[in-house]
């Protein structure tokens, strides 16, 4: 199950202007593997995971999250920059 609290689904939508529906597509529409973020300063337990994937509409969004008990908890999504989608596009392996 993907799960996204109210506080996060109020931050997509005023900070980053990314709907519910726009995650979900990205997700569903992913086709490389998810990576961990190994910054020091991002560390959590569960560890946080990061993918970039289209929307059925062909926004590109970051989709950063944590999997704790079999779901997805989604924790931000936004649109990527060069640095994110190069090290994305270079680490990730296709699914």
């Amino acid at each position: 199950m993907i799960a996204i609290s109210k506080t996060v689904l109020e931050k997509l939508r005023t900070k980053h202007g990314v709907s519910e529906i726009e995650v979900r597509q990205a997700l569903h529409n992913r086709t490389r593997s998810a990576l961990y973020d190994t910054r020091e300063d991002h560390k959590t337990d569960p560890p946080t995971q990061w993918l970039i994937s289209s929307t059925n509409q062909r926004r590109r969004l970051k989709v950063c999250f944590i999997v704790k008990d079999g779901d997805v908890n989604i924790k931000t999504a936004y649109e990527p920059n060069s640095t994110e989608l190069a090290i994305y596009l270079n680490k990730s392996r296709k699914i």
